[in-house]
């Protein structure tokens, strides 16, 4: 589409929207093409420098967001005005002190850092080392309600267990997402007593991200976490005294002799089939770690409640503000990675969202959250669901918008989470009214129900949804899960992720009313959504 006729498009979708009276028009039809777009260009514009956390540029479209809130007439919902900072810990890898050694009975092997294998930094320690033997332990995963363990029959107890990332495919796809976390897999390896961890690469793995490029990145960025009240860094298991990834050719050298090759655990991984075992191969790892203290805010609005009975509770909207600032390693002269998918386009939309709630109030009262942190590990949402600034039981919902990709005519939604709650209902009546079906995941092996910010709602009992865009062109000419692949393969957090990709802005708009209509339908219902009847995450995490 040319730029004329383009303009002459989005003039028309705004005529129309604006064809009625206008105090007799819904907040909700207010909706259209050009704000989300202005959003989008600003937050997406190389002058905010890829909006990287601790960085000026982050600050500037934090700065945006609070103006934004506060032009619509949302009420300050941070500990700090519009912001609540989140305290955190930047932990940098002395790229000059890794070791890896293997240990063979006729004398050791040292092998090479970055051709090798990658080390991941400490949070805490600034030195640390560690000794011990191998045992293969699969994926690591303990789900005895689903039959499967890696860990029956097998002691890791002062070992370093040898695993892949992931989880099997025989698990529900929301299940496996859990069960693929490292915070689980860390946990569950502590519990029986391992000290340290070597990560093998899946051919999935492989094929997204090779060696070579893997190489180019590792060591070049610290790692982040929050800080607790204590001063003490989160998600830190301090019985793993090291942790490294080993290459494809590395892992062949190293299992060539053992009780299992590593062609033999690809094969068993992708099978599920259990093949741990120990390896009878000793090595020792250490490294040297930095640490530096910086926060970053989320940025909170607020619009109240019109029922007394209902406003002290709270609809909370969520979408991440972060993206990943410039790259380390370019390979075009382009090094800002602007986000305008992921997730100016996410931002965008809940603004416009809470436009029309401060229009238009609702029942129970509804939070509007920018987050910090989310693409250095889900920080600013487990920080607030940690730290709320409202009591996290008056919580009765969580609707996530992250990367929604619009480049073509949109024919369905997916709600990754919905079917867990009595959302569901919710999400299908909101879809339907803009003429969208509801899609079941398409994406089990990318576990993306714990990779965005409705997880950390989750972990604390609060039923909730990602919303995203389906796979589903309503162009017969446009295969749209060709177009979501290829986005994500060639232009996910890459510079290409930028204003000139295209966007199919009436599929933005509806889109954003199925978003609204959503949190009306929890917001304004008699009572609060609940989690369904035996459902995995309910029982898990619900308040008992």
């Amino acid at each position: 589409m040319n730029k004329r006729t383009f303009m002459l498009t989005i003039s028309a979708l705004l005529f129309a929207a604006c064809a009625t009276t206008g105090s007799s028009i819904d907040p909700i039809d207010r909706i259209s093409a050009k704000p989300l777009e202005a959003h989008v260009r600003w937050l997406a514009s190389d002058n905010l420098e890829g909006r990287r956390i601790g960085e000026p540029g982050y600050l500037k479209s934090a700065e945006y967001v609070a103006k934004q809130f506060e032009q619509f007439g949302l009420e300050p919902g941070g500990t700090d005005d519009w912001l609540q900072p989140v305290p955190l810990v930047h932990y940098q890898l002395d790229v000059e002190s890794p070791s890896l050694l293997i240990h063979w009975a006729d004398g050791d092997q040292v092998l090479s850092y970055r051709d090798d294998y990658g080390m991941a930094p400490d949070k805490v320690r600034t030195t640390n080392s560690v000794r011990g033997e191998l045992v293969y332990v699969g994926y690591g995963v303990h789900a005895p309600e689903f039959g499967y363990s890696d860990y029956d029959g097998i002691d890791v107890r002062g070992k370093i267990v040898v695993l892949f990332g992931g989880a099997p495919s025989m698990l529900p796809h929301a299940e496996r997402a859990y069960y693929s976390s490292g915070r689980v897999k860390s946990r569950e390896a502590v519990s029986r007593g391992a000290i340290a961890s070597i990560s093998l690469r899946s051919r999935r793995i492989q094929e997204q991200l090779p060696w070579r490029r893997y190489k180019q990145l590792v060591g070049k960025r610290p790692g982040t976490a929050w800080v607790n009240a204590d001063g003490a860094a989160t998600d830190y298991f301090p019985e793993l005294r090291g942790s490294a990834t080993i290459s494809a050719a590395a892992a062949t050298a190293l299992l060539q002799d053992a009780p299992i090759s590593f062609d033999a655990a690809l094969e068993a991984a992708a099978a599920d089939r259990i093949a741990s075992t120990p390896l009878g191969i000793e090595v020792s790892m250490s490294r040297r770690t930095t640490h530096e203290g910086f926060s970053s805010p989320n940025v909170i609005g607020i619009v109240r409640g019109t029922d007394p009975a209902l406003a002290g509770e709270y609809v909370v909207y969520t979408a991440h503000l972060d993206h990943i600032g410039r790259e380390t390693a370019p390979e075009t002269k382009d090094d800002i990675n602007n986000g305008a998918y992921d997730n100016a386009m996410g931002i965008s939309i809940m603004l416009e969202t809470a436009k029309v709630f401060a229009a238009d109030p609702p029942a129970r009262s509804v939070m509007f959250i920018a987050l910090t942190g989310e693409e250095s590990g889900l920080l600013g949402s487990d920080y607030f669901a940690h730290y709320p600034t409202v009591p996290i039981e008056k919580i009765v919902a969580n609707i996530n918008v992250d990367m929604p990709l619009f480049l073509y005519p949109l024919a369905d939604l997916v709600a990754f989470g919905s079917e867990h709650s009595s959302l569901e209902g919710d999400v299908a009546l909101a879809a339907r009214a803009e003429g969208f079906s509801l899609t079941p995941n398409p994406l089990p092996e990318e576990n993306l129900f714990v990779r965005s910010d409705q997880y950390s709602f989750v972990r604390q009992g609060v039923p909730s949804i990602f919303l995203v865009s389906g796979f589903t062109s309503l162009d017969p000419e446009l295969d749209g899960e060709a177009l979501f692949r290829d986005h994500l393969k060639n232009h996910y957090h890459k510079p290409s992720d930028d204003l000139s990709r295209p966007v199919d802005w009436p599929s933005a708009v509806r889109f954003t009313r199925s978003h609204i209509r959503i949190g009306y339908a929890v917001a304004n219902a008699t009572a609060r959504p609940t989690w369904n009847d035996g459902d995995f995450f309910g029982e898990r995490f619900a308040p008992k």
